[in-house]
């Protein structure tokens, strides 16, 4: 693979030297840095954090712990790489812009695209399970009706303004960031038995090795546990997008990649330590209730579900809200690079990608549609074909990173302000690891497993980048008849 030439297609011009947002791409930058902030805080508390970790903790015990850790890792690693090319050319379309100048014009259109399938799949996931708590709330509302609703505000959200959406979002966050806090804090002090009232039994850590040791399912199950818990970490990369339309791109970006350690330690790690350290790791009540329900009950928490269910819907919200951005304008950016629809590039007197949007928001509608009429069948086809997307928006950010660096350094040295460490050979070996969970994917052959998730997406992304290989030959080819023509 060659590197292309440097040209407005391939590689959106940087930033003017003030930090502010480019202004050629007809994005507004409405986002504060409060909002920047809080984006980047709250991306990595998504609602798998909150239902998912109690599978992760049945399969692997406290082990669980080294699992979330090592995916944190690895997340660490790849922020760091996109933080390093985001803070040198801050662009709404992140690593598919940096893809397309490192890797080739096949490989930012290709991993682009597949970004964007994944947010419009998982837009139908959330707003089924924003209804659903919501229909629990108000049966006479039927859950169809809860869906529409709730995807028809957050799209008008994202119509309004960018300010809008980073308003909506700032607070989704912050409800997220409060709520984790709160619970770190009153789990800690009821683990060493200075909480007033609490009914945890106070054993301190003594639940990390007291009930067959911290891996009593074997040292096997901490993989086990890296595939059930990796696509929870999946939205940290979107402060990279939003930073072209904030306030100083350069200062957001730098800011959330260096906190990015930070935030997965607290929220994470900090807030499974409290859990598996609270109960048992095989107590029934955390398969029964979910994890974090369970601790609050072994605390004394009132009504500890029904909170729950209020901060896992504030986290359905903010998927939703930002999983509309985030794929709005992965479609912008791919329309201003003429890998998609010329509408998509175009934006409205008030700064928004109008198309983008609705088109986002159009095959969310379809797919929800899918998730009521054939759930086990079209519906979980989309689930397992975007399964290991995330994956590969890794790979692809490693890859691009390798090359990025040198074109960096030979063209605009002074920007290179955030820098990957150990750099290449920490590179590779993030590479190696996220390629060796591709590989343990496909030793999970259960039904809906990683197997089939890799085999399925795989294909997609065959299929995608052979489109754009093919579009690529006869752009060649009517570029050099038209050259013939001409003479």
């Amino acid at each position: 693979m060659t590197t292309p030439p440097p040209s407005p297609v391939a590689a959106p011009p940087a930033p003017p030297g003030n930090g502010q947002a480019p202004e050629q791409s007809g994005l507004q930058s409405g986002l504060k840095n409060r909002h920047l902030s809080m984006i980047a805080v709250g991306g990595v508390i998504g609602a798998g954090l909150f239902v998912g970790s109690a599978s992760g903790i049945t399969a692997a015990g406290p082990g669980i712990l080294l699992s979330y850790a090592l995916v944190g890792a690895l997340v660490v690693f790849v922020m760091r790489m996109l933080g390093e090319m985001a803070a040198a050319n801050p662009t709404s379309g992140s690593f598919s812009a940096y893809a397309d100048r490192a890797l080739g014009r096949w490989a930012g259109f290709s991993i682009g695209w597949l970004y964007w399938f994944f947010w419009v799949v998982v837009l139908a996931v959330e707003a089924t399970a924003g209804a659903a708590i919501l229909t629990g709330w108000v049966p006479a509302v039927p859950q169809w009706a809860w869906a529409l609703i709730v995807m028809v505000v957050l799209t008008a959200t994202n119509l309004a303004s960018v300010a809008s959406f980073g308003e909506f979002e700032f607070w989704f966050a912050g409800i997220k960031v409060v709520a984790i806090a709160a619970f770190i804090v009153l789990g800690g002090l009821a683990i060493f038995g200075v909480l007033p009232g609490s009914d945890n039994a106070a054993t301190g850590f003594a639940n990390l090795t007291s009930h067959g040791g911290f891996l009593p399912n074997g040292p096997s199950a901490i993989l086990t546990g890296v595939l059930m818990v990796v696509f929870s970490f999946m939205g940290s990369e979107i402060v990279t997008l939003a930073a072209g339309e904030s306030e100083d791109p350069q200062r957001a970006v730098t800011k959330a990649t260096k906190s990015v350690i930070w935030r997965v330690g607290i929220f994470y790690l900090g807030s499974i330590l409290l859990v598996v350290s609270l109960l048992p790791w095989n107590d029934p009540s955390i398969a029964k209730k979910g994890s974090y329900v369970a601790a609050l009950d072994s605390i004394g928490i009132p009504h500890a579900g029904q909170i729950m269910n209020v901060i896992v819907l504030t986290a359905v919200l903010s998927c939703l809200n930002s999983g509309l951005y985030t794929a709005s304008r992965m479609a912008f950016s791919l329309g201003q690079r003429r890998d998609a629809p010329k509408a998509f590039a175009r934006t409205n007197s008030r700064g928004v990608p109008q198309a983008a949007i609705l088109a986002s928001v159009l095959f969310g509608f379809i797919a929800v549609g899918f998730n009521y009429l054939w759930p086990d069948t079209v519906f979980q086809f989309l689930l397992n074909s975007s399964g290991a997307v995330a994956l590969f928006v890794w790979l692809v950010i490693c890859f691009s990173q390798l090359r990025m660096r040198g074109i960096i350094l030979r063209e605009n040295p002074d920007k290179l302000v955030v820098r990957m460490w150990l750099f290449p050979y920490l590179t590779w070996a993030t590479i190696a690891m996220i390629s060796f969970v591709l590989v343990y994917m496909l030793t999970d052959d259960s039904e809906g497993g990683g197997r089939i998730q890799v085999l399925l997406s795989v294909l997609l992304a065959v299929l995608v980048v052979a489109i754009s290989l093919v579009r690529d030959r006869l752009g060649r080819n009517t570029a050099e008849k038209t050259a013939v023509t001409s003479r």
